[in-house]
């Protein structure tokens, strides 16, 4: 017996265990609620925790002697997922502004701080890990990595990106006389954004090491964009709601293949070497994965329209995604078959359900572990008698109404 096919009914079952269909007529009326949002961001936490397993397992760049499918179908699927996080921060950031008095004032240190201190404690744990595995530094290169410039943890490059449009937000709202005007300014700042990440080339030491920086960035604007019209754009999808449905998830796989396409065959991220058109094809092909995340961001929204989430172990999911996404990684290098290739990994796990499964028990005290101290050191640093830490984050804008990732 295969046991992925076990593993993906498994999946499939904890993803809807629990959910409720709306009915003929009827609607989830909670469908952007705080709580259906944690549950739909603790599935894609699950989602990023298996893309970086499939990264481990059955990606092309692998020796083929280390080569396990399984989890193929994740291996393109990370900017997906992280655009579910970003649209629900930028609608979550939107209700904050409009239910809660003031709540711009205190912003950077009620929002921003927290995942700042977040990322700086990973690279301190990441660090220490690099050097117990065996990882060669001198005092220079331990400090580039706790200063954070260099990344200690590879996969942390949203924390250090979401409190810079945190930031932007803060700072359109603050200043623009009209809402419409704010909005506008994120999105110049999120085209500008993803143009510098265009113009740099893939490297290993910096920030902006490659397109996973900014390929989905665009659904954090969306998500505010969607907070102002929420209305009426809900009563416009409800007309003709089996339409849209079937069309975004027909679109997802259509407009996937065409990004593809467009990689494969030199319009897309890998043109380093010579190509004098390098900066333009590779915004063609960020503008055509934003189009592949924000369609699978609507289908997303748009079943749960009619489906009303229950889970609660992924509720809780939901609520962790930021120490969870930073802890997990730590796991899928010591049970993969090298630790970031330094040096062996403590445990070469080679079945996939296994390693999975040994990912996730191992991800989840360490994920409690980091929480605890994590709140500490936030409730220390920002001299506040009850921490914000749990309000702020990865994915989504750590917002109190939709924590994202």
């Amino acid at each position: 017996m295969d046991w992925m096919y076990l593993f993906y009914f498994s999946l499939a079952l904890l993803m809807f265990f629990g959910a409720k269909g709306a009915g003929r007529g009827r609607w989830n009326e909670e469908y952007t609620s705080l709580k259906q949002t944690k549950i739909l961001q603790g599935i894609s936490a699950l989602g990023i925790a298996l893309h970086h397993v499939s990264q481990k397992t059955c990606a092309p760049w692998h020796p083929v002697k280390y080569m396990v499918h399984g989890l193929d179908p994740f291996i393109p699927m990370g900017y997906m997922l992280v655009g579910v996080f970003l649209f629900c921060s930028g609608l979550g950031l939107y209700r904050s502004l409009h239910t809660k008095p003031d709540y711009l004032n205190g912003f950077f240190r009620r929002r921003i701080l927290p995942v700042v201190i977040a990322f700086y404690l990973s690279e301190f744990i990441y660090t220490g890990i690099r050097l117990l595995m065996g990882e060669k530094m001198d005092l220079t290169k331990i400090l580039w990595y706790l200063s954070g410039l260099h990344m200690a943890n590879f996969n942390s490059w949203y924390v250090i990106v979401i409190p810079f449009f945190y930031l932007v937000f803060w700072a359109a709202f603050r200043f623009c006389r009209h809402e419409g005007t704010a909005i506008f300014w994120v999105f110049v700042f999120t085209a500008a954004y993803t143009v510098l990440g265009a113009v740099i080339d893939h490297q290993d030491d910096w920030w902006m090491r490659g397109e996973w920086w900014y390929n989905s960035i665009i659904l954090f604007p969306v998500g505010i964009l969607f907070g102002r019209f929420e209305k009426p754009l809900t009563r416009f999808f409800r007309k003709g709601y089996w339409f849209w449905l079937l069309l975004s998830f027909a679109a997802i796989f259509v407009l996937f293949q065409q990004s593809e396409w467009l990689n494969s065959h030199g319009w897309g991220y890998y043109g380093e070497w010579g190509d004098p058109l390098k900066v333009p094809h590779r915004l063609m092909s960020a503008g055509m994965q934003w189009l592949v995340s924000l369609v699978f961001v609507a289908f997303c929204f748009l079943l749960m329209m009619k489906v009303k989430l229950g889970n609660k172990v992924l509720a809780w999911l939901g609520g962790v995604t930021l120490e969870f996404y930073l802890m997990h990684g730590i796991f899928v290098e010591l049970f993969g078959y090298n630790f970031l290739d330094i040096s062996k990994s403590i445990v070469y796990i080679k079945s996939v359900p296994l390693f999975i499964a040994a990912v996730l028990g191992c991800a989840v005290p360490a994920t409690l572990l980091f929480r605890l101290l994590w709140k500490k050191v936030t409730v220390l640093l920002t001299g506040s008698g009850k921490s914000k830490a749990e309000n702020a984050a990865p994915g989504a804008s750590g917002t109190e109404e939709t924590q994202p990732v």
